[in-house]
């Protein structure tokens, strides 16, 4: 038993004074002669017997009721276990889309903000954050309504940024108590390098799972094949449980066109396609029926009408290879000579290819100097003889790189940089057993360019990043076979298409996404992306051919927006969030290090409370002292 105030405990020293009272007597005797007393002698003994008692006990009811008293005013309670330390309690939400799985009468992040509410403490501060919101030392009633509407977000913290995050709201007092509480569905793709928690903070997790876990999501889609009249859409399907078929449906805006039966096999994988026509704006929607998790039940897709890619090859060598890989239907390709070269559609372009140039005039180096600081993107074919001079001049201002010296030795090109973004999704698998083709002549380089495609010795022959591309030979037949070798076709291809970043046919919700739109802005224009919910304004960058536009995290949710030049339409982007979340994998809690590992919300707020609650006793000594006053009264009355 503690006191709230134990120096009102010095008042106990009150009870010498009834103490003092019965053990000496204030009254003095009167002596009255009397003639004969033999007969009252039994009479006055047991008096003085009878007086005796009563008179012991309103000495011990007294001193009981003053202590009861002192007690009361002293304020004594119990206490918990943690209830007189100080306490900092921080609490995470997961609200990622698995917690949209359903349980009991709604939705995991549903049930989870009722037992919030409901069971912590409306007279304690403590901090919450989800994985896109914070709310730093509040009451509940402070966020009871904001909690109830909080929305699902595209991203999911892992257990490390949690514990990192977590870590920022806590003084860290030597004499404080921290509770950091975890409550989530713990989905494995939460699991990080880092799995512990910090040594000064108590974590306690909260796993709630939900009542049905098979989940059918719409992994991904694609546009497969193209014709001159129709385009073949390709859907992919999963589910984490057996399942044998699902209707699909395929919308344009609220139109259904179509629809079909996915069929399940054995992998729990499905495939569905759908035909639709060429050179036809789609806003596109395929969606599911399927109760456990909405939001990967529909995908977004747009199909626009494709901008042909500008894409300028300067030389007087022979660039038919060029020309068959930049095709009509996506690149509008134009070959030059020098002698014929009009500098005023330079800026216009998206991608200028010099090739095989032997001198390159102070205008052209000017022009393209320019070209590039407006964001063009530009590669750079050396011819088989020349000034290193002029070469070097102009390569240390556009690319930071420089020829030393012209190798005239056959060299194989055997090395494939496949982790290097120009040659991303091209390839399904490493390839190291081809026909490799090989140059008769090579500049050594001198270049912080990464590699793309190299010798045998390691040195490049082809080298470059994002937009800027540098050859270390020519491609012309009598010095290379290059331009024979499937090698080609995805190289050059892939630069034409990553100089012009279109919109694929819908983006991913909460990654850094850059695409351009072929519109040059007036110096106070802006573009903006609406749809009847919202209108952003993405982060965006003008050059001279082009805007491009960067999404980052800010945008957060799924759906068809129109780019807007003013009022005025532009194209469409879709947007969908990722489908990490799909498969509901939930790690197993032993795995995991915490404080307390539990399952159930109000279970584990009713224990903690039980740890810090305080039992008061004071208004059971009033009671007592009432008792005694009582006591004293029958004692005075009825005891003779």
């Amino acid at each position: 038993m503690l006191f709230k105030h134990p120096e009102l405990l010095w008042a106990l020293f009150l009870l010498l004074i009834p103490i003092f009272i019965h053990l000496v007597q204030l009254r003095r005797f009167k002596k009255t002669p009397f003639t004969n007393v033999k007969l009252l002698q039994e009479i006055i003994s047991e008096s003085r017997r009878s007086k005796s008692i009563k008179k012991w006990l309103l000495l011990i009811t007294r001193m009981l009721l003053i202590t009861a008293l002192v007690f009361a005013f002293s304020q004594p309670f119990f206490a918990g276990n943690a209830a007189l330390k100080k306490k900092e309690r921080v609490i995470y939400l997961d609200n990622s889309f698995s917690m949209q799985a359903k349980f009991s009468n709604g939705t995991l992040l549903e049930n989870a903000v009722q037992e919030i509410i409901k069971h912590v403490p409306e007279d304690q501060k403590f901090s919450l954050f989800t994985n896109d919101r914070v709310f730093k030392e509040v009451f509940i009633k402070d966020i009871k309504n904001k909690l109830l509407s909080l929305s699902y977000s595209t991203n999911q913290l892992s257990l490390e940024e949690v514990y990192l995050k977590a870590n920022t709201f806590f003084r860290h007092h030597l004499e404080t108590v921290n509770d950091l509480i975890l409550i989530s569905d713990f989905q494995k793709n939460m699991v990080s390098e880092r799995q512990d928690y910090p040594g000064n903070i108590q974590t306690h997790l909260i796993q709630i799972t939900p009542d049905n876990n098979i989940n059918v999501a719409i992994d991904t889609a694609y546009i497969s094949n193209t014709s001159s009249e129709n385009i073949t859409l390709t859907g992919h399907l999963s589910s984490n449980g057996q399942i044998k078929s699902t209707p699909v449906s395929l919308f344009n805006e609220i139109q259904l066109i179509a629809k079909t039966a996915a069929i399940f096999d054995a992998d729990n994988k499905a495939l569905v396609t759908f035909t639709l026509p060429q050179n036809e704006t789609i806003n596109g929607l395929i969606e599911v029926s399927d109760p456990v998790l909405h939001y990967d039940n529909e995908l977004y897709f747009t199909i626009n009408k494709k901008e042909k890619i500008k894409v300028l090859s300067i030389g007087d060598h022979n660039s038919n290879y060029l020309g068959r890989i930049f095709s009509k239907g996506e690149f509008d390709y134009t070959n030059s000579s020098l002698r014929t070269l009009n500098y005023s559609v330079l800026g216009a372009q998206n991608l200028i290819i010099i090739n095989e140039l032997q001198d390159l005039p102070e205008a052209l180096q000017s022009a393209l100097i320019t070209y590039k600081n407006n964001g063009g993107s530009l590669v750079f074919v050396p011819a088989s003889k020349t000034e290193f001079k002029d070469y070097n001049n102009f390569l240390n201002q556009v690319m930071e790189s420089s020829f030393t010296s012209l190798v005239s030795e056959n060299r194989i090109i055997s090395n494939i940089n496949f982790s290097h973004p120009l040659y991303r999704n091209v390839f399904d698998k490493e390839v190291n057993n081809f026909q490799y083709p090989s140059v008769q002549q090579y500049y050594k380089l001198t270049s912080e360019l990464p590699n793309i495609l190299s010798y045998a010795n390691k040195e490049p022959f082809l080298c470059g990043i994002e937009g800027t591309y540098l050859f270390t030979s020519p491609l012309s037949d009598q010095y290379s076979n290059i331009t024979k070798s499937p090698l080609i076709v995805p190289t050059f291809y892939k630069i034409g298409v990553n100089s012009l970043k279109l919109p694929s046919i819908y983006e991913a919700l909460g990654q850094n996404t850059a695409i351009d739109i072929p519109i040059v802005l007036t110096k106070d224009n802006i573009l903006s992306v609406a749809n009847n919910q919202i209108q952003y304004i993405p982060r965006q960058q003008a050059f001279a051919n082009k805007t491009t536009l960067f999404f980052d995290k800010d945008l957060a949710t799924a759906g068809i927006y129109s780019i807007l030049n003013d009022k005025t339409p532009i194209q469409n982007i879709s947007f969908n969030p990722s489908r990490k979340e799909s498969q509901l994998n939930y790690i197993d809690l032993k795995n995991l290090t915490a404080t307390t590992k539990n399952n159930a919300i109000a279970s584990f707020f009713d224990q903690l409370e039980k740890e810090n609650s305080i039992e008061e006793l004071w208004k059971w000594f009033v009671i007592l002292a009432l008792a005694f006053i009582l006591i004293e009264v029958l004692i005075q009355k009825y005891l003779k």
